[in-house]
């Protein structure tokens, strides 16, 4: 019996028609234009609007406007929400039950991420409430859900990348270097929305089974 996969590769998705790498050798990332339709994006942007609630963080910090966003637990067991999780486990080679819940974010004027990773600090007080079970993140699966009026780019600062959104643009990566470790070089920035709201869903994958 073939063990299912806990993992992706570049190989994998550079398969994918359309799917471009970041040119950089210290992460590996790829964007992926259209991976959804308008109307798939639509349907999403109206589960957020109707679920949100205040986004929190893992290791807590002093600053109050470090994560400003509103967040949506999707229910894994709605048919579109199951689509997309399918949709998401074909194109990373990911088996589904190595996933967290897909989350969307939602963010308005003035809101934002500040620059943050998405793998758990293994020295941070969260990061055994977080990981004893389903143990560290692996990859990370974003889609931009529409197309934003101004600002509410993803700011990769150690490799001088910036993605702006757009409507069903996905973008993904490993938060591990090739040895294992976690790579600071995917810290990331959701930087403030100027003008109009930006929607994005996130998918993100353990090390073993999701409980």
């Amino acid at each position: 019996m073939t063990e299912p996969s806990t993992d992706s590769s570049p190989a994998r998705l550079l398969a994918a028609p359309g799917v471009m790498k970041v040119p950089s050798p210290r992460i590996e990332m790829f964007v992926l234009r259209d991976f959804l339709d308008a109307t798939a994006c639509a349907a999403l942007v109206a589960r957020i609007e109707r679920d949100r609630r205040p986004s929190t963080i893992a290791d807590a910090n002093d600053d109050s406007y470090f994560r400003t966003s509103e967040t949506c637990d999707l229910p894994m067991d709605a048919p579109d929400v199951t689509a997309l999780d399918i949709k998401f486990a074909n194109l990373s080679g990911i088996d589904r039950q190595f996933g967290e819940p897909i989350q969307g974010q939602r963010y308005e004027p003035g809101q934002e991420f500040k620059a943050h990773t998405d793998y758990f600090d293994p020295h941070g007080a969260d990061f055994h409430r977080f990981c004893s079970v389903a143990g560290q993140r692996t990859w990370t699966f974003m889609i931009y859900l529409n197309d934003v009026e101004a600002g509410g780019a993803t700011r990769f600062k150690v490799i001088d990348k910036l993605i702006h959104p757009e409507r069903g643009k996905l973008v993904c990566w490993n938060n591990r270097r090739p040895d294992g470790s976690v790579n600071p070089a995917t810290l990331h920035h959701a930087m403030k929305v100027r003008k109009g709201l930006k929607y994005v869903v996130t998918k993100w994958y353990r090390e073993r089974p999701w409980a």
